[in-house]
């Protein structure tokens, strides 16, 4: 599997103008699955994506991973929620959960703090030869679609996690923060 992750402010996917998934920040992941590809290789990204340290810390240097940003997010939600009346402190603590969301100008549904993964097979072209790209690499539909839906169940057991839909031609909307972008390939992870 090889995978482009991108440090994200904002980023959406719509097909057809509908709105398929979206983040307020995060990670989008641009996923391609190869032919030899097993669950095997999809686990190994799910663990190496959330914990990349390449989210920054109060001061400046890319030290935190994704889960560490999702939780400084939530403390941070949860000091601007408490409330004190009076010398009364109501806190809000366990309302605040990873699932936190926000509403944009556009009224659209977005996570603070999470991953948008994109099927992306073209991440799988081979240009070494001539002007066209071949997609001898690529996992056929079936195979490819259910290692997606594999890595998108898992990735959403450790964060917040939205997607595009599997072979549709979709369109990606996003800022780079940084620019941060890291390419991951299953194939060399030994």
């Amino acid at each position: 599997m090889k995978a482009v992750v991108q440090r994200v402010i904002g980023a959406t996917v719509t097909v057809n103008g509908a709105l398929k998934g979206g983040i307020a920040s995060g990670l989008l992941v641009y996923l391609g699955v190869a032919r030899d590809d097993t669950a095997k290789d999809a686990d190994w990204l799910v663990e190496k994506i959330p914990n990349l340290r390449i989210f920054d810390d109060k001061e400046g240097k890319m030290n935190l991973s994704l889960i560490n940003y999702i939780v400084n997010q939530q403390k941070e939600a949860v000091n601007k929620e408490v409330v004190n009346h009076e010398k009364e402190v109501v806190n809000i603590k366990n309302k605040i959960t990873t699932e936190d969301t926000e509403f944009d100008i556009d009224n659209s549904v977005k996570l603070r703090g999470g991953v948008l993964v994109v099927s992306q097979f073209t991440l799988l072209g081979d240009a070494r030869k001539g002007r066209r790209p071949t997609w001898d690499k690529a996992a056929p539909p079936e195979q490819a679609r259910e290692l997606y839906r594999y890595f998108i169940e898992k990735m959403g057991e450790k964060v917040p996690c939205e997607s595009g839909e599997f072979q549709a031609h979709m369109m990606v909307s996003y800022t780079n923060d940084g620019p941060v972008t890291i390419l991951l390939d299953s194939g060399e992870r030994f």
